[in-house]
């Protein structure tokens, strides 16, 4: 077996291991999972520090992005897609499949959104239903700064949906000092549960606005407005995946009793960053670095799927390369959630060191996890 250091999904402590083999109900007959279900969600939006009603979808993090596009988008409706990376560009297909227009504000790849030249943008051109935004794209571990860039959005009247499936409990979010509509999550990043949970976060105002829809919404599973009063009704849309959501209640429970987890990432991803550019690599974003993941490019004279294959092969520790305009650039360091303690970011620095001289890279200094 390997270590995954992956930028999701990551490894998963023994206890919420133990809690998804409980056995299990009926939740769609047991009334007592409902009260089970809805504290969950509750305990989730307390947790990122919002009164927003959030909901468990059985579906992996992107069936979340999907629904929040096609809960909102009318055919025709203008979306501002807010593009510095391949995640945030990928929305613009989601837009397009339900009828609406994406209007692409597309920047750098290698830096953050900046707020002056969007609110230039935004004095041009405002009229959008919603936006959306990527807080961390995984792909270039670009973080944007979500806390600047919705209240903007929201002074000028765009609703916002932010994709923080890999940023969130590494990086700070706050829901409701921040403005933010619909906020996506998935249970297999800084969370550490296994793939297969999203869960959202949706105000008020981005329920009027589904609800005031002059069509239909064209979906049924990635439709938002379908577990309208289900707590009152006792009755879910679909029969939820027990087990998984006993793990996910037992790792949120375990984030909130870790009172120093933002911290500590912020910690790790420094350490990581000082590592690799004191060794002579060079980080692939320019600014903006998430604390969950670390994205540096390849050095001369070697390729991603060599240092990937020998660090599994020989070292039992499994990175990631990235994909779209970065593919075969860049390999990418996950250190989110579980994974995220100097005793695994000491072995993977470890052994990527010692993979990269195998491999004839030349190093300036070890790659060494010091203070």
């Amino acid at each position: 077996m390997y270590k995954m250091m992956t930028p999701g999904p990551t490894m998963v402590a023994e206890n919420v291991r133990m809690a998804r083999s409980v056995e299990t109900g009926n939740p769609d007959l047991d009334p007592d999972f409902y009260d089970f279900y809805k504290d969950t969600c509750e305990l989730y939006s307390g947790l990122l520090h919002t009164k927003n009603e959030s909901l468990i979808l059985s579906g992996e993090g992107i069936l979340g992005l999907e629904a929040a596009v096609a809960s909102l988008t009318e055919p025709g409706d203008r979306v501002l897609v807010l593009d510095n990376g391949v995640f945030g560009k990928g929305f613009a297909d989601f837009v397009r499949i339900y009828g609406g227009e994406p209007v692409l504000y597309t920047t750098d790849y290698k830096s953050v959104i900046a707020i002056e030249p969007l609110r230039a943008f935004l004095e041009q051109d405002s009229d959008f239903k919603y936006a959306t935004v990527v807080h961390c794209d995984t792909p270039s571990g670009m973080l944007n700064p979500i806390a600047d860039i919705c209240p903007l959005l929201k002074e000028y009247g765009i609703l916002t949906v932010v994709d923080s499936v890999s940023g969130m409990f590494g990086n700070a979010v706050n829901v409701d000092a921040w403005n933010i509509d619909i906020l996506c999550g998935g249970s297999q990043k800084a969370i550490s549960c296994p793939i297969g949970l999203t869960l959202v976060t949706i105000s008020e105002e981005a329920k009027q606005a589904m609800e005031n829809r002059k069509t239909g919404i064209a979906s049924f599973y990635a439709n938002l407005l379908i577990f309208k009063d289900y707590y009152e009704k006792k009755w879910f849309p679909y029969s939820m995946p027990v087990s998984d959501i006993y793990g996910l209640r037992q790792a949120l429970e375990n984030i909130k009793e870790d009172k120093t987890i933002l911290e500590r990432h912020a910690e790790i991803a420094r350490r990581t960053r000082e590592a690799l550019t004191r060794s002579g690599l060079s980080l692939y974003a320019e600014n903006g670095y998430s604390n969950t993941v670390t994205v540096f490019s390849i050095p001369g004279g070697v390729t991603a799927s060599a240092i990937l294959q020998t660090l599994q092969e020989e070292y039992h520790i499994m990175l990631a390369g990235s994909f779209d305009v970065m593919a075969g650039e860049v390999i990418r360091i996950g250190h989110m959630g579980y994974n995220c303690t100097e005793e695994n970011m000491q072995e993977t620095l470890h052994a990527l060191d010692r993979t990269l001289r195998k491999l004839g890279v030349e190093l300036k200094a070890p790659l060494e996890f010091s203070r």
